[in-house]
C-alpha cells in the first residue's frame, strides 16, 4: 500500500521526543515501511524516519498568549491545506490521520481514498468539529477504551487500538541497578504533574531522577527547581535508548498525570524493562496496571502516592514484562492497522465500483462548501 501519514505538526517525530504521540508515530512510520509499504510521512521540519518525510513548516510549538496562538491557527492551516492538496494529487492509497487538527477531516470529503483517524486525545474543540463532520462516513480509533468512553458522545461506538510499545528498544533487565531509587519521565509540563512525582518520593524515602523536555520554563522555575536537592536527579531529555536504559535501572517508575490520561505510554514502557510503577489512578491507567505490575493511588494524593510507591518496588520484575508482552506489543498494533487499511480499501473499491453503475446520482461536496465550513470553525 501507498501511505499517507500525517503528523501534528508542533513538534518535530524525531528523537529526542518530546512526548508519547511523536515516538508512537515515528514508530508507525517506520514500522509500515519495513513491512514493504511506500508510507509518506507529512511533518514538521526536523522529522526524521525509514519512510520518506515531507517537511511542511516549521515546528509550530504550544501557544504563550493570544498573538502566538493566531500566529499557530494560521501556520497549521496554512500547512494542512498543502497536506492534503499534496494528499489529494499524490496517488495514495490510505490516509492515516495522526494529526489533532479538524481540517484533515473537513477535506478528507474531497479524496477518493479512504481515511482513519486515531483518537490520542479526550474530545476538545475546534477538532470535535472535524470530528462530528465526518462521524458518519470515516473509521476513527481510539487508542484506549477509556479514551473511547470520552468519545462516545460524540461518536458512539467506535473501534478501539491500544497503542504498543517496541518491546525490543524498552529490552527487560531482570534486576535494578545502583541505590533502590524511582524514575519520572515525560514532559515537563503541570499536567504531567512531576512536582508531585518529586514529593511522593520524598513520602516514600527513595532518591528520584527524572527525565524529559522543560516544555513549560515558568513551572520548571516555580515547581521544579525548588524541589531539587541531592535526593533529586534530573537528567535532561535523553534519546530513546538512553530512557529505556534509566527506566530499566530504577527500581520502580512513578507516574503523576493532573488529567485523564489517554493511554499513557510511560507505563507500558516501564512495564516492558521490568521496571514496576506506582501512578495516580486516572484515565487508561487502571487498565494497563494491575496487581503484578504496579500499585495505583487516589488522583493527586501524595502521601498516597509515597504508599503506592512502596508497594510497587517490591513487585516482581517478570511478571511486569509478561503483562507488556501480552498487551502492548507494537506488531501487534500493526497488525491491526494494516487490517483495518485493507478492510477500508476493500470497502472503498465497492463503493466506488457501485458509483461508478449510478453515475451523475452521486453528489459531490464542493471545496467551497467545505471552505465555509473551516471559515466557521474558526470564527467559532
Amino acid at each position: 500500500m501507498k501511505i499517507a501519514l500525517v503528523a501534528h505538526l508542533k513538534y518535530p517525530i524525531a528523537q529526542p521526543f518530546s512526548g508519547g504521540l511523536e515516538m508512537h508515530t515515528h514508530f508507525l512510520a517506520c514500522a509500515l515501511q519495513a513491512r514493504g509499504h511506500s508510507v509518506t510521512l507529512f511533518a514538521s521540519q526536523g522529522s526524521r524516519a525509514t519512510c520518506q518525510v515531507e517537511a511542511v513548516c516549521s515546528p509550530t510549538g504550544t501557544a504563550i498568549d493570544d498573538a502566538s496562538a493566531l500566529r499557530i491557527d494560521a501556520e497549521e492551516l496554512a500547512a494542512y491545506e498543502r497536506i492534503m492538496d499534496r494528499i489529494a494529487a499524490g496517488g495514495f492509497d490510505f490516509v492515516h490521520n495522526n494529526s489533532l487538527h479538524p481540517l484533515p477531516l473537513f477535506r478528507a470529503a474531497e479524496l477518493s481514498i479512504p481515511m482513519v483517524t486515531a483518537l490520542h486525545t479526550p474530545p476538545f474543540e475546534p477538532f470535535v468539529q472535524g470530528v462530528r463532520a465526518r462521524a458518519d462516513d470515516m473509521v476513527f480509533a481510539a487508542v484506549s477504551e477509556s479514551l473511547a468512553e470520552e468519545w462516545r458522545p460524540v461518536l458512539g461506538e467506535m473501534l478501539v487500538i491500544g497503542n504498543g510499545i517496541d518491546l525490543d528498544a524498552f529490552a527487560y533487565r531482570p534486576r535494578a541497578s545502583g541505590q533502590t531509587h524511582a524514575i519520572w519521565t515525560g514532559r515537563i509540563v503541570p499536567e504531567k504533574g512531576p512536582h508531585l512525582a518529586i514529593d511522593a518520593a520524598r513520602a516514600a524515602g527513595l532518591p528520584l531522577v527524572f527525565a524529559g523536555p522543560v516544555s513549560n520554563t515558568t513551572y520548571w522555575t516555580d515547581e521544579i527547581l525548588p524541589r531539587l536537592g541531592p535526593d533529586v536527579t534530573y537528567l535532561g531529555h535523553l534519546s530513546h535508548d538512553e530512557l529505556a536504559q534509566r527506566v530499566g535501572e530504577a527500581h520502580v517508575a512513578i507516574c503523576t498525570p493532573r488529567w485523564e490520561e489517554p493511554f499513557g505510554l510511560v507505563v507500558a514502557e516501564a512495564i516492558a524493562c521490568g521496571t514496576p510503577v506506582a501512578a495516580f489512578a486516572r484515565g487508561a491507567i487502571p487498565d494497563i496496571l494491575d496487581g503484578s505490575c504496579g500499585a495505583l493511588a487516589v488522583a493527586d494524593d501524595v502521601a498516597d502516592l509515597g504508599r503506592a510507591i512502596r508497594v510497587a518496588v517490591d513487585l516482581d520484575r517478570h511478571a511486569c514484562r509478561r503483562r507488556a508482552e501480552h498487551l502492548f506489543d507494537a506488531h501487534t498494533m500493526i497488525d491491526r492497522y494494516e487490517a483495518l487499511y485493507r478492510g477500508e480499501i476493500g470497502r472503498g473499491d465497492a463503493v466506488l465500483g457501485k458509483a461508478k453503475r449510478n453515475a451523475g446520482r452521486t453528489p459531490v461536496v464542493a471545496s467551497r462548501e467545505v471552505s465555509s465550513k473551516i471559515e466557521l470553525m474558526h470564527d467559532a
